[in-house]
């Protein structure tokens, strides 16, 4: 069966609030106060905690690779963990999109570059765990995006094909992911780095999520 897979960060939810929450409460554990902002850093956020740990660190006059950056990156899950859906939001009409795709035919699975903890914890507590066929995260697999391996067996658990798939996504990641994967990838102008997605030159770029059904039907027919 076809199968449409979702990243999670920046796709279907904006998480960069309680991202940031997270690395700010580590640099006033640190001493140093709030060092990223909500709106400003959220493009940050959504590459993951060592990206806004690092960015922090150059805030602070401190090398890239400062060793406090592993040192507080298991802190940093921790309080994410302890916050984890605070200001977090699905992007309008995702869940829609959705419903519409598996009201069509298509298996619909979540692959993301968070832990899968954390993923399941979040996808819980905004009560859409359910409406997926399959979720892997970071460390579900030995490997990640953009490995494509991470993406087939996501849509194997799915019970799709892996060459009848198609990748929603918001970063390089994903669009390398689904390059080395050779099947399409439509990229979200909505989230964090959305004014960035038109240079990578996905196969499609989504605006709003109403339109997702029929690009997944356009992409896909032939698949």
């Amino acid at each position: 069966m076809k199968t449409v897979v979702f990243d999670l960060d920046g796709t279907l939810a904006d998480t960069s609030g309680d991202l940031i929450a997270a690395a700010n409460a580590c640099f006033r554990d640190m001493g140093a106060g709030d060092l990223l902002d909500p709106r400003a850093d959220a493009g940050t956020a959504l590459r993951g905690g060592r990206a806004m740990l690092r960015l922090g660190m150059e805030r602070l006059g401190r090398a890239a690779h400062d060793p406090l950056i592993d040192a507080y990156y298991q802190p940093l899950l921790d309080h994410y963990a302890r916050e984890i859906s605070t200001h977090t939001r699905l992007y309008d009409g995702a869940m829609d999109a959705v419903a519409m795709l598996k009201s069509r035919g298509y298996l619909v699975a979540i692959c993301t570059n968070k832990p899968e903890g954390l993923a399941r914890e979040l996808l819980g507590r905004l009560g859409v765990l359910e409406h997926f066929g399959a979720m892997l995260g970071a460390d579900s697999l030995a490997v990640r995006k953009p490995d494509p391996e991470h993406l087939f067996e996501t849509v194997r658990r799915a019970g799709g094909a892996p060459e009848r798939c198609v990748l929603i996504g918001d970063s390089v990641t994903d669009r390398d992911t689904s390059t080395a994967a050779g099947v399409p990838s439509i990229l979200v102008t909505f989230g964090p780095a959305g004014d960035d997605m038109a240079a990578l030159a996905p196969e499609r770029l989504l605006h709003r999520y109403g339109d997702l059904p029929d690009m997944v039907d356009d992409l896909l027919r032939e698949a």
